[in-house]
């Protein structure tokens, strides 16, 4: 698990559907409304803290394909009991998975929102099973993920939702350069990076864990924000013992808001 001295917040979205998405997240996600101010719904698992907030914005049109952003947000549950129990209930709302795959550090399950929105669910393997390549690099792959044997731990018994516990693991986002957004995430915000070995992606972390932050260049190298008021990631918190509150805005236009926590 994340040690509790750094972590992610709560991620917010601009969406234009903001009923139809929180049904959405409470159905085929399990999680539960938790605050309703007037134009936003903030959604968290049982007896927990937000994770995901929904701005409403009606008029909002869809980010251009061809642009930085949001590439996934991750939501790790506690343990492979839970992440089965994610698995059945995507699979009995009959939502599509976009994707199932180890990586070696972690388990993990990839779809999307209604409004195209990158969802992973996930959870770690304990440390004591992470490996490592001679340079010190943390080491991390993809390959197919063994959808039997994690519904093999399938608890017994009705749904509860997504428990108490679970927490938004990291945020994977679209950039248009990696040094320059390496420069930023490990320069100016003091994370470490862990795993540069991906062709057109970087992934930093502080405390030692896999990554809090993923970046990559998959949409195209030189990829511009999205136009102001679109539809996708508004920001994101990032939770340190040395957070002061600002609002940082990374070369590629996301916003990141560093908080102490």
């Amino acid at each position: 698990m994340i040690p509790p001295e750094t972590h992610i917040g709560k991620v917010r979205l601009r969406v234009a559907d903001i009923d139809g998405l929180t049904a959405f997240y409470e159905r085929v996600l399990g999680l539960r409304a938790v605050e309703r101010p007037s134009g936003l719904v903030a959604l968290g698992s049982e007896g927990g803290q937000a994770l995901i907030e929904l701005v409403s914005a009606p008029d909002a049109a869809p980010a251009p394909g061809f642009s930085t952003g949001l590439f996934h947000f991750a939501i790790l549950v506690p343990d492979r009991a839970e992440l089965a129990r994610s698995l059945r209930r995507i699979a009995e709302t009959g939502w599509r998975l976009t994707g199932a795959s180890d990586h070696l550090v972690s388990e993990a399950l990839y779809l999307r929102d209604p409004e195209g929105n990158g969802i992973e669910i996930y959870r770690d393997r304990p440390r004591s099973e992470w490996g490592y390549e001679p340079s010190g690099e943390l080491r991390m792959g993809t390959v197919a993920l063994d959808i039997d044997s994690v519904m093999a731990e399938l608890p017994d018994g009705d749904d509860p939702g997504m428990p108490g516990g679970t927490r938004m693991g990291h945020v994977h986002l679209h950039v248009a350069e990696l040094p320059p957004s390496e420069a930023f995430y490990a320069g100016e915000l003091g994370l470490d990076v862990t795993v540069r070995s991906y062709q057109g992606a970087l992934f930093l972390s502080r405390d030692g864990y896999h990554h809090h932050i993923g970046l990559n260049t998959w949409q195209g190298e030189g990829a511009p924000p999205p136009p102001p008021g679109s539809r996708g990631l508004e920001d994101f918190e990032l939770l340190v013992p040395d957070g002061d509150g600002s609002v940082r805005v990374d070369p590629s236009g996301n916003h990141v808001r560093v908080l102490a926590g």
